[in-house]
């Protein structure tokens, strides 16, 4: 009965030498999948977020763009009106001003009063104008 003891002991000896480089190539090999999981998932998640980072920036960028034009639109009729209240001032300056040419014999002062206001309200209209031009 001594002589079983020892072959048993051997056989067990025997296999949990190979069974310790098994065990460990597993564990190498589910750390390896875990890694490349891992690496495929960080890729997938990446690639999502760079999608929905473009549509919002998309989306974002057309918001931007249709309120700047509804602006500019609201500018460009603003002055638009402006420059024509300024211009029916300018008419109205221009005929009153034949009228007191027409009629006047020693009131030439006043003639000047008038060339001076016109002249500014020219110089009004001209910057305007010229906002307008930047505006477009």
């Amino acid at each position: 009965m001594e002589t079983t003891a020892p072959r048993s002991a051997e056989r067990t000896a025997r296999r949990s030498k190979p069974s310790v480089p098994l065990f460990l190539a597993v564990w190498v090999l589910l750390i390896g999948c875990g890694v490349a999981g891992t690496v495929w998932y960080a890729g997938q998640l990446k690639a999502k977020l760079t999608r929905e980072i473009g549509e919002q920036t998309s989306r974002q960028i057309t918001a931007m763009q249709q309120n700047y034009d509804t602006q500019l639109k609201q500018m460009q009729t603003q002055f638009s009106g402006e420059l024509s209240k300024v211009q029916g001032k300018v008419d109205a300056l221009n005929e009153l001003l034949e009228f007191t040419k027409d009629n006047a014999n020693s009131k030439t002062d006043n003639s000047n009063k008038l060339f001076t206001q016109l002249s500014e309200v020219e110089k009004k209209l001209a910057a305007l104008q010229k906002s307008l031009d930047v505006l477009k």
